[in-house]
């Protein structure tokens, strides 16, 4: 385990995820392995919990819409799917990443669901400010961005959200590093080797959610939950 990288600060260094170009057996694969991480860590379950929290008190006689940002293959709104059909919500789930390749396989994978659609679209573009949404969901996404674009976003999705955000990241720690290093040993991907690592070194300590929240004058709950993560609820 390596207890000598330094986790004071968010890194800099890009995922090779980060590369929209990326298609293919390579990129499916990549999203396959990391959905089953994520189902075997229970990271997913931290996005339904918020969504489940900030439906708490809404009428279920209405259709709801959900957006997912870097939604990858779409397994989070096959999940919420599902919730919904077992609850009786009626959900209207839109996916959007700026990976074209993405968007397809997860539009393959979700051909028995009716009600979730995917789109390839910029998330700074003018063409995402005509989206309205009731709820907006980013899962390991934030951490992708630096600060300042990070603050654009969430002034952006606070302003078109009608009821708030469910934000799912990673925490940033020296043990979450060298624990993923030790997983690391029965991962085959190389991508999600490299990527997991730098995930953690682009991710989050409580106190600079917290800082965002204050400049940005956000309502807005933080938890810590397992794996490594921090579920970050932003109501309106």
């Amino acid at each position: 385990m390596n207890l000598f990288i330094n986790t004071k600060y968010r890194s800099n260094k890009t995922e090779l995820m980060d590369d929209f170009s990326l298609k293919g057996e390579l990129l499916r694969d990549t999203l396959d392995k990391l959905g089953n991480i994520n189902k075997w860590l229970g990271g997913n379950r931290v996005t339904l919990d918020g969504i489940i929290q900030l439906l708490k008190n809404q009428p279920k006689n209405k259709t709801y819409t959900i957006i997912d940002l870097g939604c990858g293959h779409g397994d989070i709104l096959r999940q919420v799917a599902k919730y919904g059909r077992k609850h009786q919500y009626s959900f209207r789930l839109i996916g959007v990443d700026a990976n074209q390749d993405a968007i397809a396989y997860a539009t393959e994978l979700s051909s028995g669901y009716p009600n979730i659609t995917f789109k390839s679209i910029d998330i700074f573009s003018d063409q995402f400010e005509t989206l309205n949404f009731d709820i907006a969901l980013t899962t390991l996404f934030l951490h992708h961005f630096k600060e300042e674009e990070i603050k654009k976003l969430l002034k952006k999705l606070y302003a078109n959200a009608n009821i708030g955000l469910v934000i799912n990241d990673l925490q940033r720690s020296k043990l979450a590093y060298g624990l993923f290093k030790l997983l690391g040993l029965v991962i085959t991907n190389q991508m999600i080797k490299q990527d997991g690592l730098t995930s953690i070194l682009r991710a989050f300590k409580r106190e600079e959610l917290e800082e965002i929240s204050q400049q940005l004058h956000l309502k807005s709950q933080i938890r810590w939950k397992w794996a490594f993560r921090y579920q970050w609820l932003i109501k309106k």
